[in-house]
């Protein structure tokens, strides 16, 4: 098992999801605060949960276009967090903001469908300290993301940023070796290819897709 692969499983709901994912051999846990999403977590179910996450691993708040207030609001009932993970459509002058107020490292998510798209990654890499290279979700999506859609890894295929990236989008046991080879990812990011239906995590699958992304 290589220690230079980051493993993030996102989107946990149920608390067996915690353990079923460390024992896999994720070191990245995601929670998300977004009501459209079927991931969504209240409040004190993510205190519970990440509160059982043991020190070493990290733990990720995901929200999506979130004011002041409603971060005031999550991370004063989940003090337990270590990143923040900022999946809308946050300007960089937003993102540094949420870095100076809250004191927490900051990743971007950042939507590819095309070539045009990459020039956002350089207006992100200056203010975030990770970008999350992610599918460009269809015009008509509810969600931002978690939408099981890949973009055309070759896009990125030997492109490096000055800061950490991981990959995300559509990526299952089946095609994350392949997206680990092809574009040099050292952090993949998976949410709806590890589940039996929306929301629901799968402890084989979730088994599958880190045997797939570490070896």
């Amino acid at each position: 098992m290589p220690e230079n692969v980051n493993v993030k499983i996102c989107g946990l709901t149920d608390p067996a999801d915690v353990p079923a994912a460390l024992l896999a051999g994720a070191r990245t846990l995601g929670f998300v605060f977004f009501e459209k999403s079927p991931r969504h977590l209240s409040l004190d179910a993510a205190a519970h949960m990440t509160e059982a996450v043991p020190e070493g691993i990290c733990k990720v708040a995901l929200t999506v276009n979130a004011d002041d207030a409603a971060l005031d609001t999550l991370l004063a009932a989940v003090p337990f967090l270590d990143m923040l993970q900022l999946h809308g459509s946050e300007s960089p002058a937003r993102v540094a903001e949420v870095k100076a107020r809250y004191g927490l490292p900051v990743m971007k998510a950042v939507g590819v469908a095309d070539r045009g798209d990459l020039a956002l990654l350089n207006d992100y890499v200056t203010v975030a300290d990770q970008l999350l290279i992610d599918a460009k979700p269809p015009k008509d999506a509810v969600l931002p993301g978690g939408n099981g859609l890949a973009f055309d890894w070759r896009l990125i295929a030997g492109r490096r940023w000055p800061k950490p990236w991981m990959l995300a989008g559509g990526l299952t046991a089946e095609n994350v070796g392949e997206a680990i080879a092809l574009t040099g990812a050292r952090q993949v990011d998976v949410s709806s290819g590890v589940e039996s239906a929306p929301g629901v995590k799968d402890a084989s699958l979730i088994n599958a897709f880190c045997a797939a992304a570490l070896t």
